[in-house]
């Protein structure tokens, strides 16, 4: 017959073993987290960084194309615009149809001549309306990048504010901002061209958060 003593060893030799497993397999356990939770966070920073270069290419290319463009045809007899461009587009069929540049948000951009994914990834594009700076209303979509890029500010803009528009004729026309307002993704209202003679411009941007666009609305001085 075993004595107590032996019979306390067995059970506390027991639970030693038992808790040094539990110890082992929870380590174990710990490690595996600890390593998945580290490579899912240098994947989260890679992807991070990626997207901002990325947006930061498109945006150094829009710069690029801007200054490529006809300055000697758009701009050169306009004092208020000194930036030295080559002629690298057909004239026949322009690309760029016209710079806006709004000073208060930093934006100075071509204005493309249609509107598809892969342009507006390269500058805002003409949506609807007419060239810039003909009676109408021309209506410019501008994606909202995280980085502030393109049309990611407009929303800040306010009534009285200023934008510029250079067209292919080489004028400047200023368009002071009169309204601003989000709309639902389908309603493209906003695109009217019942001007009634008057030459409009209107800025597109998504709004990711809720799923609608901001509208921002500027009349001819």
């Amino acid at each position: 017959m075993l004595s107590r003593n032996k019979i306390m060893n067995q059970i506390l030799g027991f639970i030693d073993t038992s808790n040094n497993n539990l110890y082992k397999k929870n380590k174990k356990s710990l490690t595996i987290l600890f390593i998945t939770s580290v490579l899912f966070l240098i994947f989260f920073l890679a992807l991070i960084f990626f997207r901002i270069y990325f947006l930061n290419f498109k945006d150094k290319n829009a710069k690029t194309l801007a200054e490529s463009f006809s300055i000697s045809r758009m701009y050169l007899s306009n004092e208020n615009y000194t930036a030295n461009f080559e002629n690298t587009v057909s004239q026949s069929s322009p690309f760029v149809i016209g710079i806006i540049k709004i000073d208060s948000l930093k934006i100075d951009y071509p204005i493309l001549s249609d509107v598809s994914d892969e342009l507006l990834e390269i500058a805002p594009c003409r949506f609807a309306g007419p060239l810039p700076n003909e009676v109408g209303n021309l209506c410019i979509a501008g994606h909202n990048y995280i980085d502030n890029t393109f049309f990611a500010k407009i929303s800040n803009l306010e009534q009285n504010d200023e934008i510029l528009i250079y067209d292919l004729s080489g004028n400047c026309v200023r368009y002071i901002v009169s309204d601003k307002f989000e709309v639902d993704s389908s309603d493209l209202s906003c695109t009217s061209q019942d001007t009634q003679g008057k030459r409009f411009i209107t800025l597109m941007t998504c709004n990711s958060l809720k799923g609608t666009r901001i509208i921002v609305r500027a009349i001819e001085e």
